[in-house]
């Protein structure tokens, strides 16, 4: 039997005692959220402990900590990266998705240096991404103009003399012409946008060059990752095997 110490020691010198590990499989199992301490996960390796209990969870198992990746279905007027009202604040563990299916355990490190790549305007709202995977990053930054985004965008007024048309192909944006994209009545008063490379305005542009104003603008879709039930201000993880 592991006598407690004397002293305060680092969690992970603890851990490698209780179970004959070594410090960095220790290390593993604390950052995978596989430790607690007097019955609360904690994920620091250098967190001192004494005379608490610590306990190894019964299906704990080695894994490198992976960097995650969050969906966020962003309401109307959060900031999506910098701001006074940033979307960022919206990913708590409590505000998560309850029909999130990846199987993956929430962890206070996946709340930490979240990068929002493909940001939505205040006045837009839908999904977002969040991510700590550089290749995420670099994925949805090298392809933007190969990956397809969907937009419902909610308008008012009558539509222009061959609007539809133009919207579709012909129109120009800060000065280039825009490359044809997919446009379509969802009803009386919504469009569907399928369009690569979008730019911050760019939506709002096409549709004042047709005599349409602007109600409302929502991403429902990045490549094929989508939206799909989420409600507004909830989010969910991108598992391992969903692809943009």
């Amino acid at each position: 039997m592991t006598l407690p110490p004397t002293e305060p020691m680092r969690l992970a010198k603890r851990v490698a005692e209780l179970v004959d590990c070594s410090r960095r499989d220790a290390e593993q199992y604390i950052e995978g959220g596989w430790v607690t301490v007097d019955g609360e996960v904690v994920e620091e390796p250098q967190f001192k402990v004494l005379a608490q209990e610590v306990l190894l969870l019964p299906n704990a198992h080695l894994a490198v900590a992976e960097p995650a990746t969050i969906l966020l279905h962003k309401p109307l007027g959060y900031d999506a990266d910098e701001g006074n009202n940033p979307a960022l604040a919206l990913i708590t563990p409590a505000s998560r998705y309850a029909d999130d299916r990846s199987g993956m355990r929430s962890l206070k490190r996946h709340f930490n240096r979240l990068t929002a790549i493909l940001p939505l305007e205040a006045d837009a709202s839908g999904l977002i991404v969040f991510t700590q995977d550089w290749r995420i990053t670099r994925k949805l930054s090298e392809d933007a103009d190969r990956i397809e985004q969907e937009y419902i965008v909610e308008v008012s007024g009558e539509l222009g003399p061959y609007g539809l048309k133009r919207l579709s192909h012909g129109l120009s944006f800060n000065g280039r012409p825009l490359p044809p994209i997919k446009v379509s009545w969802q009803n009386e008063v919504r469009l569907r946008f399928a369009l690569k490379g979008v730019q911050p305005g760019q939506i709002r542009h096409m549709c004042a060059a047709v005599e349409l104003d602007v109600v409302a603008i929502k991403r429902i879709r990045i490549g094929s990752i989508s939206l799909g039930k989420m409600p507004p201000g909830e989010w969910r993880y991108l598992p391992n095997y969903e692809k943009f």
